[in-house]
Parts: structure tokens; sequence; C-alpha cells
């Protein structure tokens, strides 16, 4: 039997697979406003009919959103439930700083060793490219850039892991812990010796999948949650000392003549 389904139709659904992957993938990110229409139909290679209806599906779906006179971006969809409930719960219940380390610890070791076994060479050009902007952030002491670098590097090696689901809960979990990471990281910085060891531990993740060693990257990455787990007791440490010597001076005996 001969389908009676329009060609643009099926062209449409095959056009809204490819935009799909594309958002699967993180190279279509979340708040990534899209081409114009006419340099995406070339792109891709279909008529201009046959992607307004790929768009539309995606934006029935949820994955796109379009903006009067501002053109079509990827939403949040993928990220946004999981997240949003659980910044809450973060305000709410320290401890659960803790079982986030945890589970960052077994994503990041997981994914450093799988990039480093399945890292392209354009993953190895993105990864160098992030990690010299993570270097220069460092050479220019500039913290709000290194915290950006940081997370950007982190992502990279996650997407480098040809694992969307592991892209995407990076990409969730750093949007989830950005203030925590850096907090720690202005933490870290006031202390040279710290920073620099930081520093190095990005350099040594960098360097073991660069060069496909993923027991070794693995092993950089564990290393590395581990130093960041530290920090945070260090930190808690700190302002517990802070908030005990401020508690005393104001019960000294000069104080209270």
């Amino acid at each position: 039997m001969i389908s009676t389904r329009p060609v643009v139709s099926r062209l449409a659904d095959s056009v809204a697979g490819e935009l799909e992957k594309r958002i699967l993938e993180g190279s279509l990110k979340s708040g990534d406003r899209l081409p114009s229409e006419r340099l995406l139909a070339l792109d891709l290679g279909v008529s201009r009919p046959s992607l307004r209806e790929a768009m539309q599906q995606l934006v029935t779906k949820g994955l796109l959103s379009t903006r009067h006179g501002g053109g079509t971006f990827v939403t949040d969809r993928l990220d946004a439930h999981f997240v949003d409930p659980w910044q809450d719960m973060l305000k709410g219940n320290p401890l659960l700083h803790r079982d986030l380390l945890e589970v960052r610890q077994m994503l990041e070791t997981q994914a450093a060793s799988l990039a480093a076994d399945r890292a392209t060479d354009a993953d190895i050009s993105r990864l160098d490219a992030v990690h010299a902007a993570l270097e220069n952030s460092y050479d220019r002491d500039d913290l709000s850039a290194c915290i950006d670098a940081d997370a950007a590097f982190h992502q990279a090696v996650a997407e480098a892991t040809h694992n969307v689901l592991i892209g995407h809960l990076t990409a969730s979990l750093m949007r989830l812990i950005h203030g925590h990471v850096a907090n720690n990281l202005v933490h870290l910085h006031a202390r040279p010796q710290r920073w620099n060891q930081l520093r190095a531990q990005h350099r040594a993740i960098w360097l073991a999948i660069r060069e496909h060693q993923p027991q070794e990257a693995a092993l950089a990455a564990s290393e590395h949650i581990d130093f960041v787990r530290q920090g945070i007791e260090d930190k808690s440490l700190d302002e517990a000392r802070r908030s005990s010597a401020l508690r005393r001076r104001r019960q000294s005996p000069d104080q209270l003549a």
C-alpha cells in the first residue's frame, strides 16, 4: 500500500530527530538560540517548510521555545525538573552536600575514565581549549572567570564520554551546586598552596584524558573530589572557629566591665 502521508511531514520528522539528537548530545545546549531559519535550513539541507514543521514538533515536546521577534531557543526541560526541587532541599538540608559530593565522585570518576577511552580528536581539541581558558583565568588571578571556566572544564569532560545522560546529569549537577562550588573556590583562592593544588589537579585530569589513559584519568578525578571534600570541611571548621572567637570576644572581661 502506498503511503499518502505528505513527503514534507516525513522529512520534518527526520529533521526533528536530528535537532533532538543535537540537544541530547549537548551540541545545542539549554538557552542556546538556534541559527536563523535560512542558515539552519541550509545546514540541514532541507526546505524551510520542512524545518518549520520540525521545529514546531520540538516546541510541542517542550524542547524548543519561540520568542516573538526574538528567535527560537533550546529550553531547559531536560534538566529543570531535576534541578529546581533539589535547590530548595539543599538550602534546608546542609548534609545533602555530602551526598552530592559522593554522587559527583562516582559520576566524574567514571566520566574521566570514559572520556580518556572515547574522546575523539575533536573532543581533545575542545578539552584543550577549555583547559587553556581555565589556565588563563588562573594566570590572571580572575576568580570569577575561574569559577565559570572550572564548570566548563568538567562539562567538556562529561561530553567527551559520548554518553548523553552523563553529559546532562553533569550539567544539572553543576547548575545545582554552582553557588556551593563558587564559595569553595573563594575559600581555596585565599590559600595559595591549596589553590595551586587545585590547578594541578585539573591539569592531571586533562593530561590523562588527552593521552587516553582511563585509569589515570579516573584516579585524578577521584583525588580531585577528595580534595574538594577536604576543602569544604576545612571551610566549615574555619567558620566555626571564627564564630567561637567572636563569642569569646563578646564575653571577654573587657567587654563585660
